[in-house]
């Protein structure tokens, strides 16, 4: 087991620094000049080259890259060109939003999912595993923004019951997590349809195997085989398809936390994409890409927990 995690750590650094070096490369080559942004169209040429100095982008690309490596290891992702404040505080500050979001719509994914995945597989062929796949089908194919604005309006314009957008800060926790639900909900809705799905195909695989034939002899009910030996037995590509849900969830919302005006982390690579503040996309998506890296790691490491087989 020692040597199957150090392999994997091994394998997550190289991937940290391969995905570091694509980061500062593909942010570098988009066109414009982020000096030039900042001061306007009529700042005069000394001007901009003293605040480009400034900033460090006179420097060889390789050795920007360098700099900027260094500080990212030392905790020090730079200051943003817009807000003049550092970047490491600034995403801190967000994934205080972010994080507990993807969190909450995974666990309700997970929460939805789960009893019908087990239910769609112990009646297949029947019409109600017909009607729950064909449900699930409709909740992969409604978009989540659009469910999201459904949302506000029934629960928060109609009902009053949620905010209909904002976030108070976790100094008062209650009226912050009311704040998630609508959110969380929206973005749970397609990743529990489609976990669900996947839940299902595992599980019809898994009960046609010897095993759970040989359990239904010793005596056990259809649900007993399902829930003891079945479950677990499916867990490996539903783990596979939760590790890509949290990913999604941490890093895709910006949509949604731009429809609850969610000062969130999508929000804030949005919002420096638009003000040409390169260090915080640059920041941004390299702690959004090492969130997914390290989920992919934890998923290797449920993999051998699932099956020792794969320890080896």
């Amino acid at each position: 087991m020692l040597r199957y995690v150090t392999r994997r750590l091994i394998s997550l650094g190289l991937s940290l620094l391969v995905a570091s070096a694509l980061i500062f490369a593909v942010v570098e080559l988009v066109p414009g000049d982020p000096a030039s942004f900042m001061l306007g169209t009529g700042a005069q040429p000394e001007t901009v080259a003293a605040l480009r100095e400034q900033l460090g982008l006179d420097l060889p690309l390789p050795l920007r890259y360098l700099h900027w490596l260094g500080g990212v290891v030392t905790g020090d992702m730079g200051h943003s060109f817009t807000y003049k404040t550092p970047v490491a505080g600034m995403i801190l500050d967000r994934m205080q939003v972010s994080l507990p979001l993807a969190l909450l719509a995974l666990v309700l994914a997970v929460a939805v999912a789960l009893p019908i995945g087990m239910f769609a597989a112990a009646r297949r062929g029947r019409a109600a595993e017909t009607a729950v796949m064909g449900a699930t089908q409709i909740g992969i194919a409604l978009p989540n923004f659009w469910f999201a604005m459904l949302l506000v309006l029934v629960f928060a314009v109609n009902l009053r019951l949620l905010p209909a957008g904002g976030f108070p800060g976790w100094s008062h926790p209650g009226a912050a997590l009311k704040s998630l639900i609508l959110p969380a909900v929206a973005l749970a809705l397609p990743q529990a349809a489609i976990l669900a799905r996947v839940l299902r195909s595992a599980l019809v695989e898994t009960l046609g195997q010897d095993y759970i034939r040989t359990a239904r002899a010793k005596g056990l009910t259809a649900g007993q085989a399902l829930s003891r030996h079945a479950l677990r037995n499916a867990l490996i590509p539903v783990l596979t398809i939760l590790g890509m849900q949290f990913s999604f969830l941490l890093a895709g919302a910006i949509i949604i936390e731009n429809v609850f005006y969610l000062p969130g982390l999508g929000r804030l690579i949005f919002q420096a994409i638009t003000q040409r503040d390169l260090i915080v996309v640059q920041g941004a998506v390299l702690v959004l890409v090492a969130a997914v890296i390290l989920v992919t790691f934890l998923v290797d490491l449920s993999y051998a927990l699932v099956d020792p087989r794969l320890r080896r």
